[in-house]
């Protein structure tokens, strides 16, 4: 783990904090993210960089890209990995859905866990996520959903997380009993950080996996769930190919979809998957899609 960061730091006013994050979402890079007290009602954009001058070359880059113009530059300070992974525990805190609790490591001497119930142990100084924002918890409600509606079956089940990010997906499909459990991103540091987030929870061999992009990753692949929490803009044009690995009788669950951009996305999905069930559901700002393939119908055609 590297010795030390560099931080950028911005206050923005909390009302644009949804507008902000839907801006650093569509940048599309790791380096950034926003924190919000929802108490205090105030809000950051934190950028995370090895290098002082990478840093700044993407906030001139991102700041054109943010709702309004900056309010001023962002303040830069020097952070050892120890003084990092402690800055965000103020922010970062244990929360649960069903049976499947996310809780960080440094609550684990005192959380209790309760009986029947599983836990998967977070770090942010090694995640790019943590599993609190609104679109990674659409896929982790899905997936519990979907667990249940197994009804002990997971073990049989097929799971893959296209485009990992932090494995914190992937790593859930596995605490809540599916054994088939593989992992992909175009990012070789994201694949990094999901094993070690792995090894951190004791998953090493449960998971694989692999750096692959969309169409690589699912490449003669079939599952019975696929999770692709990416953003609107390349959820439509890989949807042949994200419908074309779903098994019969298996489910798409779609996210990072912006609730204006579900109409665009349903539509595109729908035209391409006719008598598939569909569903949706919107947390916030941020909505999911749900496309269950019936056993009996053929799969869409995939294109690259």
């Amino acid at each position: 783990m590297r010795r030390s960061v560099y931080q950028a730091r911005i206050e923005i006013p909390a009302a644009l904090a949804d507008a902000t994050d839907a801006a650093l979402l569509g940048h599309g890079v790791g380096g950034w993210s926003l924190l919000e007290d929802a108490i205090a009602k105030r809000a950051w954009i934190i950028g995370i960089f090895p290098d002082p001058r990478e840093g700044r070359a993407e906030w001139e880059t991102l700041k054109a890209l943010l709702p309004v113009a900056p309010w001023v530059e962002p303040s830069w300070r020097r952070l050892s990995a120890a003084r990092w992974r402690d800055s965000y525990k103020a922010h970062f805190k244990a929360w649960k859905s069903g049976r499947l609790h996310w809780v960080p490591i440094w609550e684990r001497e005192r959380f209790q866990r309760p009986k029947g119930h599983a836990v998967l142990w977070l770090d942010p100084g090694m995640a790019f996520g943590t599993g609190n924002h609104e679109t990674t918890r659409l896929c982790c409600h899905r997936l519990i959903a979907l667990a249940k509606k197994a009804a002990g079956r997971e073990k049989t089940l097929r799971v893959i997380d296209a485009g990992c990010g932090s494995g914190i997906l992937a790593l859930s499909a596995v605490r809540l009993g599916f054994k088939s459990v593989l992992g992909f991103d175009n990012d070789p540091a994201a694949v990094k950080v999901s094993r070690e987030n792995a090894a951190l929870n004791g998953l090493g061999r449960a998971a694989r996996f692999i750096t692959a992009d969309l169409s690589a990753g699912l490449a003669k692949r079939k599952a019975e769930v696929i999770l692709a929490n990416i953003q609107a803009d390349v959820l439509v044009r890989a949807a042949p190919i994200l419908l074309g690995a779903v098994a019969p009788g298996g489910s798409l669950v779609l996210s990072g979809i912006l609730a204006v951009e579900l109409a665009q996305v349903r539509t595109a999905y729908a035209g391409l998957a006719p008598g598939w069930a569909i569903a949706s559901r919107t947390l916030r700002e941020w909505s999911d899609l749900v496309l269950t393939r019936p056993r009996g119908s053929p799969a869409p055609a995939r294109s690259s």
